[in-house]
C-alpha cells in the first residue's frame, strides 16, 4: 500500500477533509511510522524530536478512534508545559473539526472553576500538565473510567521538570485496559522505566535525531565576550534582516533586559518566560505566530513543542547549558521543508558546553567572524526600512479550515435539560442542512454554542429563529468569538 498520502490510511473522510484544509499532504517520517501502529491500538515508545510532526502523529489516530456519542473523556494527553497543552488542544480541535471532537486544556495558572465547568460538558480529549491533571483527579472533576488512550508527550522534559512521580501517579489511576503512547526526544533510564512498568509489549519507533538536526538548518557560532553580546545581537539582526526570529536567553531577567533594550531601539519585539502571567505568555506567543512582532525574546519555555511557521532565524543569545535544549531551540526553525539558520553566541569560558552540543548533534558547528562595522553601516538603511514597514499578518493553516464556520449562541443549556443530540436532531432536519454541517457543540448551564460548518451558518441562524428545540423556542444569535 502506498502510504505517502494521508488518505491512504484507514481514516475517515472527516479526518482527511480536515487534514486537506490544514494543508497536511505528505506524512512526515514519524507520522508514517506512528499512525498505522496507533490505529491498530498498539502501545508505542517513540523517540522523536520537536519539529518532527509527532503531535499530528498521535492526534490523527486518536481523533479517528474517538466516539462522538460518548460524553466522558476517552483520551488523556500529558504535556510538560502550559503552552504545549494549549497548542495540542488546538491541534485536536482542528484535526477533529468535522468529527466534532471536543478537546479541553487544563493547566496551572488557568482558573480551576472554568476547567471544572468545561469538564462537566461533553469532552472527548483532555490535554493537561501533570500537576493540574492530578488536582482534577483528586477533586473528582476529571472522570477517568472511559479513558482508553494515554499519551505522554515530551517525557524527557517531564523528567527534567520533576513531573515523573506525578505522571506515574496519574497512570496508576487510569483504567488498565488502554493504549499508551510515550514520546520523548531522548530515552533515559527513568523514561524507559515508564514503559517497562506501565506499557504492554510496546513497539519502539526511533526517528533519527541527527537527520532532524541537520536537514534544513545551517548552524553557526560567534565567539564573543559577555559585554559585547548585545552589540553583536543588533549587528547580526541588521545583517540577517529576518522576517521572524526567536532570541533565546538563559534567564527571565536576561529576557527582560534584551527585550527592553530592543524595544528602546524601536525593534518590534515581545517576550515570553515563566515569570509572566499565563494569559500574557499565550498572548505573546499568538501575536508572534501571527507576525505582529518580528522578534520574540524567550527562555526555554518556548523551545519545546511550540509550532510556529516560517521562523527563519534562531539566535542563542546565551548558549544552552543543557545540550539537548540546543536541539529543541534550533528546532524552531527549518520546519516543514523550509531552510532555517541557527546562530549561537559563545563566551570563551563556555567551550565545554559547545563541545557537549557538538557531541550530541554529531558535527562541529562552523565559527564565523563578527559582522564588519562597514557592512553593518551599509545594511542599516535597508534594515531600518524593514523595521518601519508594518509586518504582514500571517495566515494560519487553521484560517482556511475555519473560514466557512459560523458559531451560534443559543440562550438555553443544561438548566433547560438540553443535550447535544437534541440540537443535532433539530438542526440536521432543517432544509439544506446535514449532520456533517454541525461542528463542536459546547453546552453550558444557560447557554449553548454550536459551530455550523460549510458556510451554512446564515441559513441555520435564520431558520432557528422560528424553530423550537424540545418544545422550547430559544433566542439564537451569531456568537462574537470563534472557537
Amino acid at each position: 500500500m502506498d502510504v505517502r498520502k494521508f488518505h491512504n490510511y484507514i481514516i475517515s473522510e472527516d479526518i482527511v477533509k480536515a487534514l486537506n484544509g490544514l494543508e497536511y499532504e505528505i506524512p512526515t517520517e514519524v507520522q508514517a511510522k506512528v499512525i498505522p501502529a496507533a490505529l491498530e491500538e498498539n502501545d508505542l515508545i517513540v523517540k522523536a524530536q520537536t519539529g518532527s510532526g509527532k503531535t499530528a502523529a498521535y492526534v490523527i489516530p486518536i481523533c479517528e478512534r474517538t466516539e462522538w456519542l460518548e460524553n466522558k473523556p476517552q483520551a488523556l494527553i500529558l504535556t510538560p508545559t502550559r503552552e504545549l497543552a494549549v497548542q495540542v488542544k488546538e491541534d485536536f480541535t482542528n484535526i477533529g473539526r468535522f468529527k466534532r471532537i471536543k478537546a479541553t486544556a487544563i493547566y496551572g495558572g488557568h482558573q480551576f472553576s472554568i476547567e471544572k465547568a468545561e469538564l462537566k460538558q461533553k469532552t472527548h480529549v483532555v490535554v493537561g500538565t501533570p500537576g493540574r491533571v492530578m488536582d482534577h483527579i483528586k477533586k473528582g472533576t476529571l472522570p477517568l473510567n472511559k479513558i482508553n488512550c494515554l499519551v505522554i508527550d515530551e517525557a524527557d522534559r517531564m523528567l527534567d521538570m520533576g513531573f515523573i512521580e506525578q505522571v506515574e501517579a496519574i497512570m496508576n489511576e487510569l483504567p488498565r485496559e488502554r493504549m499508551t503512547m510515550l514520546f520523548s526526544a531522548t530515552m533515559s533510564d527513568e523514561v524507559k522505566s515508564l514503559s517497562l512498568n506501565y506499557m504492554k509489549d510496546p513497539i519502539n519507533i526511533d526517528v533519527s535525531e541527527a537527520d532532524i538536526v541537520t536537514a534544513d538548518i545551517n548552524h553557526f557560532i560567534y565567539i564573543t565576550d559577555e559585554e559585547d553580546k548585545f552589540d553583536l545581537l543588533t549587528d547580526v539582526m541588521i545583517i540577517e534582516k529576518p522576517d521572524s526570529c526567536i532570541i533565546f536567553c538563559s534567564t527571565k531577567d536576561r529576557v527582560d533586559m534584551v527585550c527592553e533594550r530592543l524595544n528602546d531601539l524601536g525593534y518590534p519585539c515581545n517576550k515570553m518566560h515563566g515569570g509572566m502571567e499565563q494569559k500574557d505568555r499565550l498572548s505573546a506567543m499568538n501575536r508572534f505566530k501571527r507576525g505582529k512582532y518580528r522578534y520574540l525574546v524567550a527562555t526555554d519555555v518556548a523551545a519545546r513543542g511550540i509550532d510556529i511557521e516560517n521562523i527563519s532565524l534562531v539566535i542563542n543569545y546565551d548558549i544552552p547549558l543543557d545540550e539537548e535544549n540546543y536541539v529543541h531551540r534550533t528546532g524552531r526553525t527549518g520546519r516543514a521543508g523550509r531552510k532555517g539558520k541557527a546562530t549561537t553566541f559563545v563566551v570563551p569560558t563556555q567551550n565545554r558546553y559547545l563541545h557537549d552540543i557538538e557531541e550530541l548533534i554529531g558535527f562541529k558547528i562552523q565559527e564565523i567572524t563578527k559582522p564588519a562595522k562597514e557592512e553593518v553601516v551599509i545594511q542599516k538603511p535597508s534594515f531600518d526600512e524593514k523595521m518601519n514597514t508594518t509586518p504582514k499578518i500571517k495566515k494560519m493553516k487553521s484560517d482556511q479550515l475555519n473560514k466557512d464556520i459560523m458559531k451560534l449562541r443559543f440562550n438555553g443549556g443544561k438548566k433547560k435539560k438540553l443535550r447535544a443530540t437534541n440540537f443535532v436532531g433539530v438542526i440536521s432536519n432543517l432544509e439544506g442542512v446535514k449532520a456533517e454541517d454541525i461542528g463542536i457543540i459546547t453546552i453550558q448551564d444557560t447557554l449553548t454554542y454550536i459551530e455550523i460548518l460549510n458556510g451554512k451558518g446564515p441559513l441555520v441562524l435564520e431558520a432557528m429563529k422560528n424553530t423550537m428545540i424540545c418544545g422550547k423556542q430559544l433566542k439564537v444569535t451569531k456568537a462574537v468569538d470563534k472557537i
